[in-house]
């Protein structure tokens, strides 16, 4: 019988040491990868050829290295500011606040929107934990300050959790004196910016609404 529990546990030990087993876990650390996913992954990887697996850490390594986060507007870039922030061309006092990255990329290929950006990286999603520290909302109003914005543009996604991080960003800059307007409805509910059209995305900069108008 105590043989049998010291050889479960070693068993167990093996598994858990396992290179399956320590790629799993790194995985599924990663956000919106649950357990499943991340052995879903894995078992792709290893049925993958080793140039295709080692061109993947290539890629995740040269990113860490390479990449920054610019210290304004929190876009990811090779160099900090990042070229939209360092443009001396653009409106400096006109700050369209977005979700994510690909909502920046999304926005300069439409070529629609000569203003700056701010990347909050995500939403606020209190059941998931994602509260304003993670998002470094406060870093993001802080920049308001100094008289030098004079329009805030809340691009939040239009889903439940987006409208919800607007109204929360809309309460803290109201003290700021800017005019705060948000993106109009020619953008589906539910849907994303980085999966508008050009079209979509030029009536969307150019009806945008005043927060006041509901």
């Amino acid at each position: 019988m105590g043989g049998d529990g010291a050889y479960n546990r070693g068993m167990a030990r093996a598994r858990s040491n396992s290179a399956f087993e320590r790629l799993t876990d790194r995985l599924s650390r990663l956000p919106g990868i649950g357990r499943r996913s991340a052995e879903r992954i894995a078992f792709y990887l290893l049925k993958a050829s080793a140039q295709e697996a080692e061109s993947l850490a290539e890629a995740v390594l040269a990113f860490k290295r390479d990449q920054k986060v610019c210290g304004v507007c929190g876009h990811v870039t090779e160099s900090d500011p990042c070229p939209i922030c360092a443009d001396t061309e653009r409106d400096a006092g006109q700050v369209l606040v977005v979700e994510q990255p690909s909502d920046v990329a999304s926005l300069e290929q439409a070529g629609v929107y000569r203003g700056v950006s701010q990347v909050l990286m995500g939403r606020l999603a209190p059941l998931a934990g994602v509260g304003p520290g993670e998002l470094n909302i406060d870093r993001r109003v802080a920049r308001v300050g100094g008289g030098k914005v004079r329009e805030v543009i809340l691009g939040t996604n239009p889903t439940l959790e987006g409208d919800g991080t607007a109204l929360y960003l809309a309460e803290q800059l109201e003290a700021k004196g800017v005019k705060l307007t948000r993106l109009a409805r020619g953008i589906p509910t539910g849907s994303l910016l980085a999966g508008a059209s050009k079209a979509v995305l030029s009536d969307a900069i150019q009806s945008r609404q005043a927060m006041e108008d509901g």
